[in-house]
């Protein structure tokens, strides 16, 4: 019998009012988020999440006080669970999550797992698209704490799945629901928003941005859109920085103008969290109604939607059968050599 345990990442969210501010200095204390030496960082994080506390505070009250974040993680992790005990019926198989800014965090996980024994140990980030802000950050932490801890038991990480099959027909299936109840079927235009980023770090050789693009292309063509049907923007920008583009409102007012009713599909979030339940859902929302858009309409998460965790599955069976340290859902490195953030070659496979 082989004991199997499988990591989910996620970024986490506040599961209290009183624990918003923690959770934004959390945040902002990284260094993948504010690139400062820690001298200057931890002082500035302190001041921002003191400063963007009651913003967050406002937001967390349309979600009753705290981020749902955990609770659907934790649907994905049951059903991936389900499914792999299914495909390993003599092993012993246990998935976790691991939140990168608040409970449950690397140290509390990384405890229960060891307490688990396995022979084998997966990182799988729920992030389909790598950036060195979110997975790496992940990975970064697990193996720091790792080192600490001296946990030796073999362990695998996966970089990224931004074009896996089985992700973007769940998301394309999900799509075409939400397209079949748009009045205006012939002026319709689907955005797909995905969290932005500042230029610079894109330009230091993040292949984030590339990776959505690849995402967006295969979804479209899974759903049956022409390429005049759709196109890609980026939210959630705050700060003075220039971020990429075009931004989730500029779209918003190329579809006022052109009389075109909207779908917006959360392209880089799988699950159901403040970004997507108040800041499309209401707050962009808002911004269409107040541009004239003819009709807005958000298209849910993909969760646990059957075909994204048979998926999740496929990716995690071969990982073990490949035991590769890190590399992504399908190769060593899916991106182009211009990406030289890509974890692939910094990890020395290229």
């Amino acid at each position: 019998m082989i004991r199997r345990a499988i990591v989910l990442f996620n970024l986490g969210g506040p599961d209290s009012p009183k624990a918003i501010q923690p959770f934004l200095n959390n945040l902002f204390s990284d260094p993948a988020i504010i690139g400062l030496p820690s001298l200057f960082r931890l002082p500035l994080a302190k001041f921002i999440s003191k400063r963007r506390t009651g913003i967050a505070q406002e937001i967390y009250t349309h979600l009753g006080g705290k981020s749902p974040l955990l609770d659907r993680t934790l649907e994905q992790a049951s059903a991936l669970e389900t499914v792999l005990r299914k495909e390993y019926p003599g092993d012993d198989v246990s998935v976790y999550v691991c939140m990168r800014y608040w409970h449950p965090m690397t140290p509390e996980v990384m405890a229960d797992v060891i307490s688990f024994d396995p022979d084998q140990i997966l990182l799988l980030p729920l992030y389909p698209q790598f950036s060195t802000a979110t997975t790496q950050s992940s990975l970064l932490d697990w193996i720091k704490t790792a080192k600490r801890k001296c946990l030796k038991i073999p362990t695998y990480s996966i970089c990224c799945y931004a074009t896996l099959e089985k992700l973007a027909v769940a998301q394309a299936d999900i799509l075409n629901r939400v397209l079949d109840g748009v009045s205006d079927k012939g002026k319709t235009r689907v955005l797909f928003s995905a969290h932005g980023l500042p230029k610079k770090i894109i330009k230091r050789g993040d292949p984030y941005q590339w990776q959505v693009e690849q995402s967006a292309q295969l979804i479209a063509e899974a759903a049956g859109l022409s390429d005049a049907k759709w196109c890609i923007c980026y939210q959630s920008r705050v700060g003075p920085l220039k971020w990429i583009e075009p931004s989730l409102e500029q779209e918003l007012k190329r579809a006022a103008k052109d009389g075109a009713a909207v779908v917006v599909l959360p392209v880089a979030f799988v699950s159901e969290h403040s970004e997507t339940l108040v800041e499309l859902d209401i707050e962009y929302k808002d911004v269409a109604e107040r541009l004239g858009v003819t009709e807005y309409h958000r298209v849910p998460a993909v969760g646990t939607h059957p075909i994204f965790i048979e998926g999740l599955k496929e990716i995690a069976v071969s990982a073990f059968e490949q035991q590769v340290e890190l590399r992504s859902f399908k190769e060593l490195r899916c991106c182009p050599s211009k990406y030289d953030k890509c974890p692939s070659r910094l990890s020395g496979h290229y």
